[in-house]
């Protein structure tokens, strides 16, 4: 009697007298062709390197890290299909490798890998699986896209097994390679030469996170057949755009070669979001318009340098946490054939794996060849796909040593020592799932984090939730408590209020709760702390109060993110008033829900938000107060007792400890630009307007005294949120002292003159 363990499936069973399995296409056997000559070649670097020899003999070099693996074989196909499969017998340092003359770029290629199947242990190797180069710089192919579902052969382990408890641990014996992505060998010698990046200082960065599909799907003066790729953002109206908007770098959702989830191709959906690798140096094939079998690659450059040109950085959302392949239960693609325990979180039952992210698998990323895997393939986007910095999903994850979060893992301590990474803008969402992985505020110097407790005071403070102003006080001043140390600087706090997960700023003031029935899963999925308030009516309404109201809500939400001391980030439609109609978790929706509405333009409401949101931005951008480089002090730097940072109750006296600690709608902020901290360029003292901003979340007016001196003799305003339009020329003047009415759930913004 066999184990489960032992037990195979009946069908693809091995070819006789070869120890691999024939080759499958539409359920057809046929013969393997015979394999071309391999030459030794090298062990560095990994992946597949197309060159010319000094003997001018062209070809390819392929190197595997695969420990404990007893063969490998690369792959071949041609353009019908058939596969060639070459044995690679040379092993240095657990890398196997071999020089393939005659490969040309362009050449699509897999590979399989022999060892030992024994899931008790985290053995999971299975030849009859063809595995995609984790190193693979191109990829064509998407698996499960024309089938409804992911087809039985991509798992390792018989799926259907009779008994479900030791599914995994029955081996599957039929071929996947008509059934998954194949990499490709590319060869592209660009020096960049030509390209300027911009370098923005992060103390000057507005970012704005955009989705490349998504952007330009609906974009009406975009040609059709270049939306939703990288040519398409990459195409003149849509840099208008995000140069007239004024933001300076795109913060890309992930670009890398992600893969869709069964649960989600069964329902009719697909992953969009693409938090789901498989590839990490491959830019996602679907996005091309130039073609896959390569082309992808010079399309994703040409449109790198046209956002540089353009004056925009290019910072890609990175998933080096887990990967496509989940858990025990999910597909084999690469890494899980390839040396499942060297790549993988394994709990003590190995069968299992530790997950911390919630998709099912986490990355080791103690074990030195998956450190190698991650930092190569981020300094390959920096230096050969000419990117400017990365914002890591999930980054807690990454910072996991023997399980618990480190600030002097590996991972960290690499980025830090590298000369190409720590040059490079570094975001890190600071949380996982896992124990302990709450990490806002603690990430080390060079760092940027996603700051959430900014989003939630804000959210908060409009929705007049607050108990007290205590919390809005840190997050308007730059978030001293989270990040004044380490010389951390204010800049560490990447300031939202939406991100692509959650509400839309609109139905953050249309939905009270979730509507993300159109996801397949009961509405069950998606966060329910929305901390959001829909003005008195569930979603889209003809009421004009309530519409104009929303609108007003906006603009408050807008100002107060660009207004605050930190990095604000922006998501992309926020400032047309883009709607997912109240889905709060839109990862599948592929559609209308998730795309920009680019004729909310034309809605003179909609218009009049994104003026303001652009105007916004370029006084941020005019006024070194409002993007400050160092903290404020509190203290007073002249005899006339004029500080960088003061607070206001609405009778325009100075806050106490008290006020701090009671209930209040209303909060006044004074930003000195008298006393900046720092030089300019050529070591002068940076002076700046000052500005008294005056926040009011209250349902009805109120009377605010302004500051006399030393604070200022006159005011004049220059941003008034309860105004669909907004001047361009000098506001009302005030002069200080004067009690002037605040409108209610409004942003006043006074510059001293």
């Amino acid at each position: 009697m066999t184990s489960a363990a032992e037990q195979r499936a009946p069908a693809g069973e091995p070819a006789a007298g070869t120890g691999q399995p024939a080759s499958v296409v539409n359920g057809a056997r046929r013969a393997v062709p015979p394999a071309p000559a391999v030459w030794p070649g090298a062990p560095t670097p990994l992946g597949a390197r197309f060159r010319v020899g000094p003997d001018g003999v062209a070809g390819t070099n392929f190197a595997l890290w695969a420990a404990g693996a007893e063969a490998v074989r690369v792959c071949l196909f041609d353009d019908r299909g058939r596969e060639t499969q070459i044995p690679l017998t040379e092993l240095t340092h657990e890398i196997w490798h071999g020089f393939v003359p005659g490969v040309m770029p362009g050449q699509r290629y897999g590979y399989r890998v022999d060892g030992r199947w024994d899931p008790w242990t985290g053995a999971r190797w299975n030849p009859a699986k063809l595995l995609l180069d984790p190193y693979a710089r191109a990829v064509d192919g998407a698996e499960g896209n024309d089938y409804g579902r992911l087809p039985p052969e991509v798992y390792g382990h018989v799926r259907d097994w009779p008994e479900q408890h030791v599914a995994d641990t029955v081996r599957d014996d039929r071929d996947s390679a008509p059934y998954v992505p194949k990499g490709v060998v590319v060869h592209d010698d660009d020096d960049w030469s030509d390209d300027r990046r911009p370098k923005t200082p992060w103390a000057d960065s507005v970012l704005y996170e955009l989705h490349v599909r998504g952007f330009t799907k609906l974009h009406p003066d975009i040609p059709e057949e270049l939306r939703g790729t990288y040519a398409g953002l990459a195409h003149p109206a849509a840099i208008e755009h995000l140069v007239r908007l004024g933001v300076t770098a795109v913060e890309l959702l992930p670009v890398h070669q992600f893969a869709h989830e069964d649960h989600l191709l069964r329902r009719g959906l697909r992953n969009y979001w693409g938090y789901n690798s498989i590839g990490y140096f491959a830019p996602h094939a679907a996005y091309a318009a130039s073609g896959t079998t390569g082309q992808q690659v010079g399309e994703f450059k040409r449109m790198v340098r046209a956002l540089h040109a353009a004056g925009i950085e290019v910072v890609l959302d990175v998933v080096y946490n887990h990967t496509a392949e989940a858990g025990e239960l999910g597909p084999t693609l690469s890494l899980k054939g390839i040396d499942n325990r060297g790549y993988y979180w394994l709990q003590d039952d190995a069968r299992r794996y530790a997950d911390y992210t919630g998709c099912g698998n986490t990355l080791h990323v103690v074990q030195p060849q998956v450190l190698r895997l991650i930092t190569d393939s981020l300094r390959y986007w920096v230096t050969e796909m000419g990117v400017d910095g990365f914002r890591f999903d999930l980054a807690a994850a990454l910072a996991r040593s023997m399980h618990d979060v480190d600030m002097l893992s590996p991972f960290l301590a690499v980025i830090a020592q590298d000369p190409v990474l720590r040059r490079v803008k570094l975001i890190a969402e600071p949380w996982d799932i896992g124990s302990g992985g709450y990490q806002v505020g603690a990430f080390p110097p060079l760092w940027t984090e996603w700051n959430d407790r900014y989003r939630n005071a804000v959210r908060d403070f409009w929705r007049h939730a607050l108990p007290d102003v205590r919390e809005m006080g840190y997050r308007l001043s730059g978030s001293s408590d989270l990040y004044a140390w380490g010389g951390r600087r204010p800049y560490a706090s990447v300031n939202f209020v939406t991100a692509h997960d959650g509400f839309t700023l609109r139905d953050l003031v249309s939905y009270q709760t979730k509507h993300n029935e159109a996801n397949g899963e009961g509405n069950r999925d998606g966060t329910n702390d929305n901390r959001s308030w829909n003005c008195g009516v569930e979603g889209e309404t003809d009421d004009e109060r309530v519409r104009a109201l929303r609108r007003r809500q906006l603009r408050n939400l807008l100002t107060t993110l660009l207004l605050s001391t930190g990095v604000p980030m922006l998501v992309a439609g926020d400032e047309l008033g883009r709607t997912q109609r109240g889905n709060n978790n839109a990862y599948c929706q592929d559609d209308e829900t998730s795309w920009l509405d680019w004729s909310l333009l034309r809605e003179p409401g909609w218009r009049a938000l994104y003026e303001l949101t652009s105007r916004l931005i370029a006084l941020r951008h005019r006024h070194p107060v409002l993007r400050r480089r160092a903290f404020f002090s509190g203290r007073a730097h002249s005899a006339d007792g004029l500080r960088d940072l003061a607070w206001f109750t609405a009778r325009g006296a100075e806050m106490t400890e008290g006020d701090w600690y009671a209930p209040a709608a209303t909060l006044g902020m004074y930003l000195s630009g008298r006393d900046i901290p720092g030089r300019d360029e050529r070591g002068a003292p940076v002076v700046d307007d000052s500005f008294l901003a005056v926040l009011h979340a209250g349902e009805t007016p109120t009377g605010f005294v302004l500051p006399g001196p030393p604070w200022a003799e006159r005011y004049e305003v220059v941003v008034d949120t309860s105004r669909e339009e907004q001047a361009e020329a000098p506001g009302t003047v005030h002069p200080a002292g004067a009690q002037i009415t605040v409108p209610a759930r409004a942003v006043l913004l006074l510059r001293v003159v």
